[in-house]
């Protein structure tokens, strides 16, 4: 009858088979050279013969060692302690070591238990973000050494592998002060977290050092759902911007505020922290701080195995921290003002860090963004966003749910040479719109302000392998006109490196799909009408050689126009009021249009943005004059 593992093979047969003590054979197991080489042989002999695996926990324990590392963390479902025991796994296998993990649900009391228990079973320990009262943890070191802190400063005699939050919170802090905003609040989380305290104490040096800095400080916590809560305390606040406890948090908040109809960051700029893996697919992309998650994994595992081996070799320190800038913050809201309360005044561009502003005696009328964090898929390029009018109110909408690949005012082509310099699915005939890999960029080479209200951009536009196809030189030019101001867009294409052919969707069969050029995307509004010259309506305008058209919105007791002029070379309008509101003059309405190499294309449009209503009469004045 063969053996049950209960009757398994032990030390005490082959120490029978081989006719020696159990001592004798651990010590040939343990490659002693105490036992003479005959009788080595023979224990060896009987291990083969009875196929002998000796049991690694009880070879551990005659050693005296596991071969294993505890670690400790608050929550395993936190995405930076995931990342964080990634690298510790990877780096300790290769010691030849396994991780003992241990949860203590965020529970400060259950900690030094859970800690003492696992430190049993191991050789050394690792605590992730302990949240042990100070007194406490100094009580608990002593009892689980060797032992390595991860996001906790100990007593000098411990390691610790730390990341300055209070330094990540500030840069978050100092990023927000530059777009303007000087009223924040801080989503905190655990009360027992030291990075917590790390953050809190930053930002009180913070108000301290920034005029006008006020920082309204929220309880929430460290979970998605936490942050989802937080939303009406916040907006109750009356903040322009959040910094939250990290990025769950953040992603809590955003989901709750697009429930809630506010607009991120149009009406509310928000961060997170630590840069998790999921944090730039947020809507809208997440703005946050880069903490290298599985990196200190690693650094914690180097120096504990330094402690354990007892090398003396230097141990390099935690990596820099980065800020990771996407589409969740933006300048700070502009308070709206009543008709006939803009002031007057000159306008003029400014540079502000990586972007330049136009900006009048009433604020900022219009910011210019050069593309460079928009998805691949969105075709990259410049554009203008947000576009207010003298009153404040915002007149263009950014990467909207309805169509992310919208960027406010930008020259967007669906097809040039078969490359999309327009964003997201391309019309493919018999298959319909088609996620494909022909997104091409547009690429600012040089951009100077040649007098205070004329921005120029000279570009280059290159399909999806990286090859020029276009040159453009882009004017823009804001001034005062009529109770509100105008915005001159001129654009020169040159087909400097080879023939060009422009295509829209309508011109690859999909019928009134002639979008292309110049494109104006609006908000949404309670209600929009459209006026031209062709009558009032959407379908009066659509696809008509109107030299004008005029969108006025209401939203709620506030009335603006947004008054679009083609000065010349009037083409189709392109246009939709319903779904969502947008326009703009079409390159490509119902025929392709070509460039011979070296041929110039010229592109403009004026618009006019008020404060107040017009009707068909007075917007055909107002055409006319701009």
């Amino acid at each position: 009858m063969g053996r049950t593992p209960k009757d398994s093979i032990t030390i005490a047969d082959v120490a029978r088979a081989a006719e020696v003590s159990r001592a004798t054979v651990s010590r040939v197991m343990n490659g002693r050279l105490s036992v003479a080489p005959d009788i080595a042989e023979r224990v060896r002999a009987a291990i083969d013969r009875l196929n002998y695996r000796p049991s690694d926990l009880a070879r551990s324990l005659s050693l005296g060692r596991t071969d294993m590392v505890a670690l400790v963390v608050p929550d395993l479902g936190n995405p930076l302690f995931q990342q964080i025991l990634r690298g510790i796994t990877n780096a300790s296998a290769a010691a030849g070591y396994r991780v003992l993990v241990a949860e203590t649900d965020e529970d400060p009391s259950a900690e030094a238990a859970i800690a003492v228990e696992a430190r049993r079973r191991c050789d050394a320990l690792i605590m992730v973000s302990p949240r042990l009262p100070e007194e406490s943890l100094l009580e608990l070191l002593p009892q689980v050494q060797p032992v390595i802190l991860v996001n906790r400063q100990g007593p000098p005699e411990v390691s610790s592998v730390v990341v300055d939050y209070g330094r990540a919170v500030r840069i978050l802090a100092d990023h927000l002060v530059g777009l303007g905003h000087r009223r924040l609040a801080f989503l905190a989380g655990p009360s027992a977290s030291a990075s917590n305290t790390a953050r809190l104490r930053s930002l009180e040096v913070a108000e301290r050092e920034i005029p006008g800095l006020e920082i309204v400080r929220l309880d929430c916590g460290w979970s998605i759902e936490d942050g989802y809560a937080a939303v009406e305390r916040v907006l109750e606040s009356h903040v322009t911007a959040v910094v939250a406890f990290n990025d769950l948090v953040a992603f809590g908040l955003l989901a709750r505020l697009n429930e809630v109809g506010v607009a991120v960051p149009a009406d509310l700029s928000v961060t997170g922290m630590d840069d998790i893996g999921l944090a730039r697919f947020a809507v809208p992309s997440l703005t946050t701080v880069r903490v290298p998650q599985k990196g200190l994994g690693e650094l914690a595992w180097r120096r504990m195995y330094a402690t354990i081996a007892g090398s003396d070799v230097e141990v390099d320190g935690v990596p820099e921290l980065r800020l990771a800038v996407r589409a969740s913050t933006g300048p700070v809201p502009q308070a709206p003002r009543l008709h006939g309360d803009a002031p007057a005044g000159r306008v003029s561009w400014q540079r502000q860090g990586d972007i330049f502003e136009l900006s009048s005696d009433s604020g900022m009328l219009a910011r210019y963004e050069f593309g460079r964090r928009t998805p691949e898929v969105h075709s990259p390029r410049p554009y203008l966003h947000p576009v207010r009018t003298l009153g404040g109110q915002p007149l263009t909408e950014v990467s909207p749910v309805d169509h992310r690949h919208h960027y406010g005012v930008s020259l967007a082509v669906a097809g040039v040479n078969g490359t999309s310099h327009w964003g997201g699915r391309t019309f493919v005939r018999g298959q319909g719109p088609t996620l494909l890999t022909n997104h091409g960029q547009q690429r600012s080479r040089s951009v100077a302000v040649d007098d205070d209200h004329t921005l120029r951009d000279e570009l280059t536009w290159y399909d999806e392998q990286g090859r020029p196809q276009l040159v453009e030189r882009r004017r823009l030019t804001g001034s005062l006109a009529d109770g509100g101001w105008r915005l001159d867009w001129q654009s020169v294409l040159t087909a400097r490196y080879g023939s060009i052919r422009i295509d829209s969707p309508a011109t690859t069969g999909r019928p009134d799909a002639g979008y292309g050029g110049i494109f104006w995307r609006l908000p949404s509004a309670e209600t929009t009408t459209v006026l031209s010259s062709a009558g009032e309506g959407t379908d009066a305008v659509f696809g008509s050689l109107s030299p004008w058209l005029a969108f006025v919105q209401h939203r709620a007791d506030i009335i603006t126009t947004l008054l679009l002029v083609q000065p010349s070379d009037v083409r189709p309008w392109f246009l939709r009021s319903t779904g969502y509101v947008g326009a703009g003059p079409a390159l490509a309405w119902d025929s392709p249009l070509t460039l011979q190499p070296n041929q110039d294309l010229d592109l403009s449009l004026t618009a006019l943005l008020l404060d107040r209503p017009i009707d068909l009469a007075e917007a055909a004045e107002l055409a006319a004059r701009t």
